[in-house]
Order: structure tokens, then C-alpha cells, then sequence
């Protein structure tokens, strides 16, 4: 196990009121392929525990890397090991967590499990923490279809998965809510079992050098790290980038910022730290917890003034309507 950088609390053991107190909570947390450092979405996760200790005072923490390649018996392990080493809130970053969560959380019924991206719903000491992925995505197409120059876009996938299927159908439409005629390239750079689309950079980067080939001038990603290859070939042809997970126009480097023109996040860091805040309030959240638009758990960012000045009205309305139900928008392409 890597410890999150922590400093001690200032928590006393005390309980206030009707919270249970932190003193007795240990939390751990397991990323998602990637890990820590992707710029996306276990970083996401990685601020949710940074505010865990910030303002919940919980400093016993402890954040896990994945191995290259590993299989669903070593997400396993860590998850048991962090049970039977104290851990009463164990978070897994990513749907890969699924069936080992399954696996491992009826054997220790006392601690409280997360999972970000999969829903589990018959496990009673397990929480799902999903998002509306494919809402923000709709206003990610939108942006890139008022942003084209070309009338040719282009997506890129990390893995074809039915969660990033989500990704890819809300882009599309976003589009094809703009403009019909735009082309959409599609792209996915590894299909399961290879997770490997995820965290491969270059291939990522080799990937958007051929969409920007094929006439696209805006490139979504939904690539975790590799999406950080993507930046690079996007930069480098001084076309348009579209974030996703994390605001990415804040950790580009300032040669890159220029071109980022938004990202479609959702709040990783805001489940992780409600539902630890839950169980030290002594009411911890269970079932699926739904985060999208209406209630802010998914958006789009508005860093970039420069990029997305002239376009954020058009957005705006947009949002409205979708969380006014007047736009449903596809989860599958």
C-alpha cells in the first residue's frame, strides 16, 4: 500500500452531535487503471481524499496503485488486505472493481464499500457511485460542434466498454444537436480483455494524429491517461481538445492550455468525500447514489474564457433543457 500524502488531523476523538466521529474511521482507496497522476479520473479521486483530511480531519488514509495487467484475484487481495488490516471505508475506483467488491464485501460485513462507475445493488455493505457520464458528454459534442472549423470532430475511447459507450453516444448526439452533417470520427484504442487503452499515451497520441489526418480539428477523449497522448498530437497540429473527468485545462501546461477548449467532468472527488462524510455522520449512504447535471454531480468547465466565451450561452441553454427533460440524451451509440 502507498500512503496518501497526510499530515495528521486535527480531529480530537470526539463525536459532535449525531456524527460518528473519525477517529475511528480508516479509509482506503483503490484506483482504477492509470492510478494516481492520470490527470483525469483517479486524480479526481485522489482530491476527493485530500479533502477527506482537509476537512474531515481523517488522516489515517491509505491509497492503492493498480499493477499493469493485473487480474480480478489481485483486486481481490487488496481489497481483503485492506479489510483485514482496519480499513472500514474502502472505496474501488472503476467498474474493473465489480465483481471483486462482490467477491470480498459480504466476508467483512462491517465495513463500508464504494464503488465509482458500476452499480451494485443487492450487497448490503456495498455503495455504488454513478454518474450521468453521457449528459456532460452531450454538452462536450455541442461544444465541439460550435467550435469545428472543418465540420469534422473526432472521439477516442480508451476501451470499448459499455460505460464509455456512454461517453461516445452523448458526444454524437451533443453534434448532432448542433449541426447532423458534421462528421464524427470514432475511435477505440483497445477492446477487453486489454485495459491497456486506458493508460498507453502514445497510442493515444497516434490515434488523435490520425483523426486530425482524416480532416477533424476538435478531439474528445474518454482515454483516461492515454487521453494525456491526445493533448500532445492535439497541440502539436494546434487544433481543439476536449477534456474529460478532471477540469484538464487546469494541469496542461501553459504552451497547452490555449486548446483546451472545455471538459466534460464529473465529481469523483465530490462522491468520495460524501460518502465518507456519511459515515462519519453515522448515516451512510447506500444503494446507488446517481450523480448528473440537476443535481451538479456532471458539467462542463469554463476555464478557458478565450475558448468557450462565445459558445457558453448556447451551452447553457443546452444544460437546461436537458435537466428540464426536453433533451433525453442516448447512453449507447
Amino acid at each position: 500500500m502507498t500512503a496518501c500524502d497526510s499530515s495528521g488531523g486535527g480531529d480530537t476523538g470526539e463525536d459532535d452531535g449525531g456524527s460518528a466521529g473519525t477517529s475511528d474511521i480508516r479509509v482506503g482507496l483503490a484506483y482504477d487503471i492509470g492510478g494516481r497522476g492520470d490527470r483525469s479520473f483517479n486524480d479526481s479521486a485522489y482530491r476527493g481524499l485530500q479533502r477527506v483530511e482537509d476537512e474531515l480531519g481523517i488522516s489515517d488514509i491509505q491509497d492503492i496503485e493498480p499493477s499493469e495487467g493485473e487480474s480480478d484475484s489481485d483486486k481481490e487481495n487488496r481489497l481483503t488486505l485492506m479489510a483485514e488490516e482496519g480499513y472500514n471505508v474502502i472505496i474501488g475506483v472503476g467498474y474493473a472493481y465489480a465483481e471483486p467488491m462482490r467477491n470480498v464485501a459480504p466476508e467483512f460485513p462491517d465495513v463500508h464499500f464504494a464503488i465509482v462507475d458500476d452499480e451494485i445493488d443487492d450487497v448490503d455493505n456495498i455503495t455504488s457511485l454513478v454518474f450521468s457520464e453521457e449528459q456532460a458528454s452531450f454538452l462536450a459534442g455541442a461544444a465541439a460542434a460550435l467550435k469545428t472549423e472543418e465540420d469534422h470532430v473526432g472521439f477516442i475511447g480508451g476501451v470499448e466498454t459499455p460505460l464509455i459507450h456512454k461517453f461516445e453516444a452523448g458526444y454524437v448526439a451533443g453534434v448532432a444537436e448542433i449541426n447532423p452533417d458534421i462528421e464524427v470520427e470514432v475511435q477505440y484504442l483497445t477492446q477487453p480483455p486489454d485495459m491497456g487503452g486506458f493508460q498507453d499515451p502514445a497510442r493515444g497520441q497516434s490515434a488523435a494524429e490520425g483523426q486530425l489526418d482524416a480532416g477533424a480539428d476538435v478531439i474528445y477523449h474518454a482515454a483516461g491517461a492515454s487521453g494525456n497522448g491526445v493533448l500532445e498530437a492535439v497541440v502539436d497540429r494546434e487544433a481543439m481538445f476536449i477534456g474529460v473527468d478532471s477540469d484538464q485545462y487546469q494541469n496542461a501546461s501553459d504552451e497547452q492550455k490555449p486548446y483546451v477548449v472545455t471538459s466534460a467532468v464529473k465529481g469523483v472527488d465530490t462522491a468520495v468525500f460524501d460518502f465518507v462524510q456519511s459515515v462519519a455522520d453515522g448515516e451512510a449512504q447506500s444503494g446507488v447514489q446517481r450523480f448528473d447535471l440537476a443535481t451538479g454531480g456532471v458539467d462542463y468547465t469554463t476555464s478557458n474564457e478565450e475558448q468557450i466565451g462565445d459558445i457558453q450561452e448556447r451551452l447553457d441553454e443546452l444544460k437546461q433543457r436537458i435537466i428540464d427533460g426536453e433533451i433525453e440524451v442516448p447512453t449507447e451509440p
